[in-house]
């Protein structure tokens, strides 16, 4: 698999429709990818998604965007049923309309694993590109992608023996972070347009969803006082309005933050306090000693404890891919201001740091090929041209 473009047959790939389903801002940064994949190899191609403004830059027609998506937690998806139950309805019916050749589901799992029962109902192709953690917790689902899925594109090295493990069908392509961030250039006037002046700074991570930022980031705020001789910014999700951190913000005025900029951010960062979650593999890809931190609402984390794998050392993408200890884990009630600003204190030392980049470099080799799109959409066209019949 080259990730060149694919050449078939015109009377068997012609006018191929595509319906992609990602409920996060990180869906919509690999769906994108995949988007471009997949009119890269199939320039007739028409396809339709539930994602954001980069599926809709990449080709996309956006359906539906994440913004309207983001429940987390048990408690807040219960508060919420009613909208979800009509994102369903909406869904099947949008759909049936469009007719498409697949469903291509990108992780979200409360969603898109029952959107993947239903599809099988309806003789519908299902791909599933990034898997959900069911390696973590709540692995009885594995079940609903044994039956309902085609297969299975993976992203982390040990989630293809979890798979198959299972029964399910599966491809280890890489990881598709790698090959974003090893292209990304910050410009260089990055700390001059953000009024940032030549001192180390630390950037903040407190996640893309409302819930989760308002957990996090008053913490990492109280931790700025201890470190005089560091800049702080934080990191404006994309998602969120800018009045949402204004609240957060007005008693640390040396405080900076960027909105639409954490890669430039991570680019020139020092150190970081990041929330659990896609952002700590980005933030090691970037090579920036890290903490990672996280607080969820008590009755969704007594509730996660209960359905967590028992064999799971970590919480962290980092130390579970690692299957190691490389960045110190702050979780519920071990984040606090104190712990928080020991552990950072611990990165800041200069053997720490290095010895954190090291086992990051180990890291980036675990992750494997770094064209990963190409390869899943490969195989999903492959798939298709060989099960559609010629007209």
């Amino acid at each position: 698999m080259s990730g060149q473009p694919l050449y078939f047959a015109p009377s068997n790939f012609k006018n191929m429709r595509y319906y992609i389903i990602a409920g996060e801002p990180s869906g919509d940064l690999q769906g994108a990818a995949l988007v471009r994949a997949l009119r890269q190899a199939d320039p007739s191609a028409e396809i339709r998604c539930w994602g954001g403004d980069l599926m809709a830059a990449a080709g996309a027609k956006t359906v539906k965007h994440y913004r309207e998506l983001a429940f987390m937690g048990f408690v807040e998806v219960v508060k919420n049923l009613p909208t979800i139950l009509r994102n369903f309805r909406f869904a099947k019916t949008d759909i049936q309309a469009f007719s498409p050749d697949c469903l291509i589901l990108i992780d979200y799992p409360g969603f898109n694993l029952r959107m993947a029962k239903w599809a099988k109902s309806q003789a519908l192709k299902v791909f599933y590109y990034i898997s959900p953690q069911l390696w973590a917790w709540h692995t009885s689902r594995v079940k609903i992608i044994r039956d309902c899925v085609e297969r299975m594109f993976v992203i982390f090295p040990f989630e293809k023996d979890f798979y198959k493990k299972h029964g399910v069908e599966v491809s280890f392509i890489g990881h598709p972070l790698a090959a974003v961030i090893e292209r990304h250039i910050a410009p260089a006037d990055f700390l001059q347009k953000n009024g940032l002046d030549s001192k180390p700074f630390i950037a903040l991570l407190p996640g893309s969803r409302r819930q989760e930022v308002e957990r996090m980031l008053a913490t990492m705020l109280e931790v700025t006082t201890y470190f005089p001789d560091y800049q702080f910014v934080v990191a404006k999700a994309a998602s969120l309005d800018l009045d949402f951190y204004k609240f957060f913000l007005e008693k640390y005025p040396s405080v900076k933050l960027v909105d639409n900029q954490t890669y430039d951010l991570l680019k020139n960062a020092h150190a970081a306090l990041v929330t659990s979650g896609t952002a700590t593999l980005e933030t090691a890809l970037f090579r920036v000693p890290q903490v990672v931190c996280y607080k969820a609402g008590n009755v969704s984390y007594q509730l996660a404890k209960r359905l967590v794998n028992k064999d799971l050392r970590f919480i962290s993408i980092v130390n579970l891919i690692a299957n190691d200890k490389v960045v110190e884990e702050l979780i519920q009630a071990d984040f606090t201001t104190e712990k928080t600003v020991a552990a950072l204190r611990e990165i800041l030392a200069p053997a720490n740091r290095k010895l954190i980049q090291e086992n990051y470099e180990k890291l980036r080799q675990l992750l494997g090929p770094t064209n990963c799109a190409e390869l899943a959409a490969e195989e999903i066209l492959q798939y298709l041209a060989s099960t559609r019949p010629n007209p």
